[in-house]
């Protein structure tokens, strides 16, 4: 290390200072690139449904867990509300019918569905392939936030199914 250290020094390049990327730079102010940190919390039900929230936005990304859809099986189909529905938190959602099972999706938290994965209809085996990814199932604006409060981390979570 020392033997690096004298050629960097004996050596006539200038050298600059350390400044860490992470660091903003004017050019990075001003053409608007740096925003504000959005808080996104994830929480999970003893029911196997999760919930992404943005509190930029409001808005909860409800899905079911992996866990949830390998105990269910293959997804054959999946009933999702109609937008503009609202839900208290533990109404039924929906419902998910699989090879093994039918079960219904509860509302995590309150609030009301902005958008459905239209997606599902016509390929519900991605409940299956990225159940809280990809197969997500609806987007709600929440009406009481502090709901999440009640709902499981997921190392909670995880513990409420393994032994």
């Amino acid at each position: 290390m020392q033997s690096a250290l004298r050629t960097m020094l004996r050596a006539k390049v200038p050298m600059r200072p350390y400044r860490p990327s992470a660091l903003p730079t004017s050019q990075a102010f001003r053409a608007g690139v740096m925003h504000s940190r959005n808080l996104h919390i994830k929480k999970y039900t003893e029911e196997h449904e999760v919930v992404n929230y943005d509190d930029a936005t409001g808005v909860g990304i409800v899905s079911i867990t992996d866990h949830a859809q390998s105990v269910l099986g293959d997804v054959v189909f999946v009933e999702l509300p109609p937008v503009g529905t609202s839900f208290s938190q533990g109404d039924q959602l929906g419902a998910v019918e699989s090879v093994k099972a039918a079960s219904d999706i509860y509302a995590p938290v309150s609030g009301t569905v902005e958008e459905i994965n239209e997606e599902l209809s016509g390929q519900p085996g991605l409940l299956n392939k990225s159940p809280e990814d990809k197969g997500w199932l609806v987007k709600m604006k929440l009406s009481d936030p502090s709901e999440l409060d009640k709902l499981m981390t997921f190392e909670e979570y995880k513990s409420t199914y393994e032994d």
